[in-house]
């Protein structure tokens, strides 16, 4: 079998994912009108990284993912206890995107057929993932549908829901933006979850081990970091890459430096997969970014830097582009 090249070739078109998801998003936001000038009246529309609802002088911001097809890596290698971790790794680093404190977690856990040892094992990444985002699990929902899940006796599926909060004053937005600013990124633990359809056909079972290490959790570092610097935008890089960068404020760019990516992208590219679609898919060592102004860049940094390796890779420009430059490969591209 030929070894995909892309996303698209390995199963998943992000162009077909993208307009369907349009289809459903024109059609639902119709809702965001439900429950205007009441507690519960949405903030803002749909497409930010969490989405906010009144609450008083507060907001809520609610966030729902999934582990995707790292689960199928979990089945493989017989070890689950750490996709709990990924679950609320995914939704924890999405709420902190828009300055929210993330103040409770439910779990939606699919079984082929009911195994305690494996919810066990579950469960074990959902504590340690609770216990680095400081947050309870307020309850969840499990279900065995075997005729749904599939994977020899151990097939599983494994999503959830967090819910943050942030004071209304304190919503980061990025409408305050602009040319200049400085993007500072934040290393990743590897892969993390997603594109793992694409990672799982090119990459041999020999990196399976390294495909589940889990998602590295940024709640504490962000949250001391938004207490002291003002924070003008943060992404979070799972799947769509650098291109989560342009949810950010319409109009604006950004242009990068960006450090060479650790050896398993490298050995997806060696594979034949262009730069372009891995920096369009995956996070590429930098799995989260942050935009402040010039003069805040040093005691970000300062802050940054007591938790995971954090450094400039940018600043912000008046076109919409993203023009990159990978040093250590001396590759440059436009997205």
């Amino acid at each position: 079998m030929a070894i995909p090249k892309d996303y698209k070739s390995s199963g998943v078109d992000i162009k077909v994912e993208e307009k369907s998801i349009s289809a459903l998003v024109s059609i639902i936001k119709e809702t965001l009108k439900f429950r205007k000038g009441e507690i519960g009246a949405a903030i803002g529309d749909i497409g930010s990284f969490s989405g906010l609802i009144e609450f008083g002088n507060y907001a809520l911001s609610l966030a729902t993912d999934g582990v995707g097809s790292k689960v199928l890596v979990a089945q493989k290698l017989k070890k689950y206890d750490t996709v709990g971790i990924d679950v609320i790794a995914m939704n924890v680093n999405d709420v902190i995107c828009n300055g929210g404190t993330p103040i409770a977690f439910v779990d939606y856990i699919a079984l082929e057929k009911t195994s305690e040892y494996m919810l066990g094992e579950i469960a074990k990444g959902l504590l340690e993932g609770a216990k680095q985002s400081n947050m309870p699990i307020v309850g969840g929902e499990t279900a065995t549908l075997p005729d749904i899940i599939k994977g020899d006796g151990e097939g599983f599926d494994l999503a959830g829901t967090c819910l943050g909060v942030v004071e209304k004053d304190k919503i980061i937005s990025g409408k305050d933006i602009k040319p200049e600013d400085v993007v500072i990124g934040i290393a990743s633990s590897g892969i993390h979850s997603n594109g793992l359809t694409l990672a799982r056909k090119v990459l041999g079972v020999e990196d399976y081990p390294e495909l589940l290490i889990p998602t590295r959790i940024y709640v504490k570092q962000i949250l001391e970091l938004t207490q002291k610097v003002k924070v003008k935008g943060m992404a979070h890089i799972t799947g769509s890459g650098l291109l989560n960068l342009k949810r950010l404020k319409k109009g604006m760019g950004f242009e990068l430096e960006l450090p060479e990516p650790p050896m398993i992208f490298k050995k997806m590219m060696a594979a034949g997969v262009e730069i372009e679609e891995m920096y369009k898919t995956f996070n590429m060592g930098t799995g989260f970014m942050v935009i402040v102004a010039k003069e805040d860049k040093d005691k970000a940094l300062s802050i940054l830097n007591k938790y995971y390796p954090s450094y400039v890779i940018g600043k912000v420009i008046s076109e919409d582009v993203i023009r990159t430059h990978i040093k250590g490969l001396d590759k440059r591209f436009t997205l």
